[in-house]
Formats: structure tokens, sequence, C-alpha cells
């Protein structure tokens, strides 16, 4: 409640008295009893608790990394009396930032908005408000809490990119495009019909060969898995936007996709690349390599996403394991591995043109 100078100038009076008093001066007594009253005075100033109602929303509540996101705050004044000058703090992750409120006659609501960062990817709280009261001479301060906490979820930005083509069919019925759904059905076998059976999958040869009526059975179709193997030893934006990127591509298409760091299992999904965003939103660094997560996986196609040029040596050694094995390599200096497809980017939107090229 007490500032620096309020402390100080209570520190002051009581010296001032006690000097005063011993002395036998009335002076100082005088000047000690000014500063109580001053600070007396500064408590009263500050005491009364504004009755506010804050109401908050931020849109959208998840955002790729730079895009744009606000925070938008409706307060309305519900005490007796006007309200005006007030200024508050809203924080956002460890920073504040600044809001001044307009005038609030009472009963009345304003809006107030303001940019949010998205500059760096995670979970960012926004709030609460903080409504901070000064008296004019700067001797106390209150500090009140307003409103609940929202969270703003920053992602990783992608970009569009086609599924590796050994990924695309693994089984001679299955899926044969990208825009495959993720439910291909495939014969299975004959059985007997039963009431609630789809009359289109009638086997009308069969049924009139053996007298009962015979269905086909349809099952799903083996799908190939798109491995993506995020190296976060020494984790950076790009590496995770390249991640994310194949990972969406592959969900997006219909195939199933799990991500893995040398730490372990991150997400496994079908068709869900909004989970895949936001486990990578969260991802942080590592202490392990791409190594023992390649030993886990197996089948369809592994992408392995590393700034270390040793790693695409490492996982040249796992080819016989996948159908293809694509390394996005975060740099420019020349790279090679056998049996491994290595598409090297600087920046996010090379990284279209070189996996096209690969």
């Amino acid at each position: 409640m007490l500032t620096p100078l309020g402390w100080g100038t209570l520190a002051g009076s009581v010296i001032l008295y006690a000097a005063g008093f011993a002395l036998g001066y009335p002076e100082p007594v005088v000047l000690a009893t000014g500063g109580v009253l001053a600070l007396a005075a500064a408590l009263a100033w500050t005491a009364p608790r504004p009755r506010l109602e804050v109401h908050r929303e931020v849109t959208p509540l998840k955002v790729p990394r730079g895009d744009a996101a606000v925070a938008v705050l409706h307060v309305r004044n519900l005490g007796r009396q006007g309200l005006s000058g007030l200024r508050a703090r809203d924080r956002i992750g460890t920073a504040e930032h600044t809001v001044d409120l307009p005038r609030l006659p009472r009963n009345a609501t304003r809006t107030v908005s303001y940019p949010l960062p998205t500059g760096v990817r995670g979970e960012i709280p926004v709030g609460p408000l903080l409504l901070v009261r000064a008296d004019p001479f700067g001797l106390t301060r209150r500090i009140r809490r307003y409103g609940q906490t929202a969270t703003l979820l920053v992602r990783p930005r992608t970009v569009a990119l086609p599924v590796p083509a050994s990924g695309k069919a693994h089984h001679l019925e299955g899926p044969t495009s990208d825009n495959a759904p993720s439910g291909t059905v495939t014969f299975h076998t004959l059985r007997e019909y039963v009431v609630g059976d789809d009359l289109r999958h009638v086997h009308w040869k069969s049924s009139a060969r053996t007298g009962t009526l015979m269905v086909r059975q349809l099952i799903d179709a083996s799908l190939p898995t798109t491995t993506v193997v995020l190296d976060t030893r020494h984790l950076t934006e790009l590496g995770v936007d390249a991640a994310a990127s194949a990972a969406v591509a592959a969900a997006r298409s219909g195939f199933p996709v799990r991500v893995l760091t040398g730490d372990g299992p991150l997400a496994e999904t079908k068709t869900d690349p909004e989970l895949l965003l936001d486990r990578l939103a969260l991802v942080g660094s590592g202490t392990s390599g791409v190594g023992e997560a390649v030993r886990l996986a197996r089948g369809g196609s592994l992408v392995v996403i590393t700034g270390d040029p040793a790693e695409a040596a490492r996982v040249a050694g796992a080819r016989r394991r996948f159908d293809r094995i694509i390394c996005v390599y975060i740099g420019t200096g020349p790279l090679s591995a056998p049996g491994v497809t290595v598409v090297p980017i600087a920046d996010l939107a090379a990284l279209p043109l070189a996996w096209g090229r690969r």
C-alpha cells in the first residue's frame, strides 16, 4: 500500500517526532504530525474500491506465429458514481500492457482493445486486469485485480506441402491421391446377411448359389503412417514450422501421422491437424537426438527435421525400415546421405520449392 516515498515519509515522521519530543522542540513534532496527516490523506484517497465488472475476449484464441491477435476488454461501472482517469495494467505473460480507461459513468460500459504479441510460440496468459490507484503525492498505491485470465495459443506457421509419394498408398486397394478419405473400404470376405446391413453390399451371385442372402464384408485398408521426427536439441522456430508443415500435410490428406522428438512421442493422429499444431506449439528444447525416436518407428514415410548434419547420416541406417526418408536440413551447406532425400532450407518460404524438388 505504501510506496517507497510513503515509507520514507513514515520513517522521517517517526524520527522527527522522537527527536522533537526528546529535545523539547515543537517544530519537529509539527513536521512529523504533517507527515502522518499526509499519509492518512493518501490512504483515504486510495481506499475506495471501484466496483467494476470486466469481461475479456482474446480473438482468435489460437493463431499462427506472427499473425494478428487482439485482446478486447469490456469494462462496466457497477458503482454509484462515475469514474474517470483510471489507468490499468493488463498482464501479458510476464510483461504488462498499460490500459487507459475512458470515463465511466454509472452503469456504463466501455470497450478497450489492444494487439497481443504473437512473435513467440507457446501459451501466453492474458490478464487479470490490474487497476492501479495512487494519491497525487505518490505516497500510497493500491492494486486490485479484475476479470479472469484468458490464454492465447501461438502455434507454428505452416506452408502447404504434398504428401511424400511413398506414403500415399501402401495397400493395393488403398487411396491413390492426396485427397483420399481417411477411411478406405476394402473387400475382406463374404458372410450371411444380418438385419441392418446395407443392401448395396449384397452379393447376388453367391446368394443365388447358396440360397442364403450373402453380403460383402468391407474393412478399412491399412494406410501408411507418416512419421515426423523433430530434433529438439538445438530447437529453432524454423524447425518447428517445418515439422508442423510436414505433419499437417499428411493429416489433412487423411493419412495417419505421428510426431516424435528425441525425448519421446509428441502427438499421434489420423485426421486431426489441429491436435498436431497444438502439441507443436508447446514443444521445447530437449537433450536427446533423433536416433532413439527413429529406432522406435517403422513403415511409411519418415521425415526428420534437424540442424545437425550428422543426423542425416544416422537416419540413413534406417532406410530399410521405411518406404522413404526425407531429411529437412535447417541450414544452407551441402549435405548428402545414401538413401535419404535431403531438403535444405534457410527459411520457411523455401520449404515448398525445396520439397517439390526432392
